[in-house]
């Protein structure tokens, strides 16, 4: 009983989060540039204030355009809340798998990018092929990673490899170290975040993730822009569970039920810790030109692969 009703603050848990470290992220680049910034809590007034707006939708809008954004949101959600946070035996952490993970979220992507071509605007389309293309690159890159962990932990279940980096049995590893790096840039460009796309910019000719939502208003907008603050909260959470895992307790046990609150407070600290790297990295970068994009994910294609090559000789030695 006490795992599922951790299983549900899990759930909230991710679902609240989101927003504010968007609003974080946001606040601190505004800080960093000698900006005042809006308040770290806008995002939850921005969505609020789309939930309470009609959703506008064109006449030659199918189903698809209609129902992309609450699957994109459930989707994301759920990748979301498949990723250990304080606590590793948690009922839905069963089906933790990386793969899957992969799976999901390659699910919301290519229903975000259907629904950008439904409507038939030649915005719609550009986005939804850039999506595509950076697709193309990134989930390679990202199995590459999978692969490099699984052969050295030999599973691709999440609470596994959380509980074996907790045993201490990795120590440094150069392999581990590059399969970090191409999954930081795999996050960033999943994420949309500087230097691959600009969140917070309406410029057409290079914009990808605005250009697929431009038709979008009102709830339909909302769920959108939620989807997308939940996939950057999930990409922080992962890393954090992947590379430090550390404070992630074991419920099920007594010890483990006192260290539930510790281990929340160590989550939450790790996860503003990333949002505060990701504002500094977006600081000090500019945005590249979208035919560069194919070379920044070629670079973590490379690295992921490195990765699986050094793992693998070091352990035929």
């Amino acid at each position: 009983m006490l795992s599922f009703l951790l299983q549900l603050v899990q759930l909230l848990l991710v679902l609240l989060l989101a927003p504010l470290l968007t609003g974080f992220v946001r606040t601190l680049k505004a800080r960093l540039v000698g900006r005042r910034g809006p308040s770290p809590a806008q995002p939850y007034r921005d969505l609020w204030r789309l939930l309470r707006k009609e959703a506008v939708v064109a006449e030659n809008a199918s189903w698809v355009f209609r129902s992309a954004p609450s699957l994109v949101f459930a989707l994301s959600w759920l990748a979301a809340a498949l990723v250990p946070t304080f606590a590793l035996d948690l009922p839905l952490l069963r089906a933790a798998d990386l793969i899957a993970l992969v799976a999901i979220l390659g699910s919301a992507r290519f229903l975000q990018a259907l629904a950008g071509m439904d409507v038939g605007t030649s915005f719609g389309g550009i986005g939804s092929s850039r999506e595509m293309m950076i697709a193309s690159l990134a989930e390679p890159a990202i199995l590459l990673v999978i692969f490099t962990i699984s052969l050295f932990i030999h599973s691709t279940m999440l609470p596994h490899i959380a509980g074996f980096v907790l045993a201490g049995e990795v120590g440094i590893r150069v392999s581990l170290g590059l399969a970090l790096i191409a999954l930081i840039m795999v996050a960033i460009a999943e994420t949309g975040r500087i230097p691959v796309d600009n969140p917070a910019t309406h410029l057409e000719l290079t914009m990808v993730h605005e250009a697929m939502v431009l038709e979008y208003s009102g709830r339909h907008l909302a769920l959108i822009e939620a989807g997308q603050m939940v996939r950057l909260l999930f990409f922080v959470s992962l890393i954090a569970a992947i590379f430090a895992p550390w404070g992630i307790a074991e419920a099920s046990t007594a010890e483990g039920v006192g260290l539930v609150g510790i281990g929340l407070a160590l989550y939450l600290g790790k996860v503003f810790a990333g949002g505060l790297l990701l504002a500094l990295f977006e600081t000090g970068i500019a945005k590249m030109r979208v035919f560069r994009v194919s070379e920044f994910l070629a670079g973590a294609l490379l690295l992921s692969l490195l990765a699986t090559i050094f793992l693998y000789v070091s352990q035929s030695l």
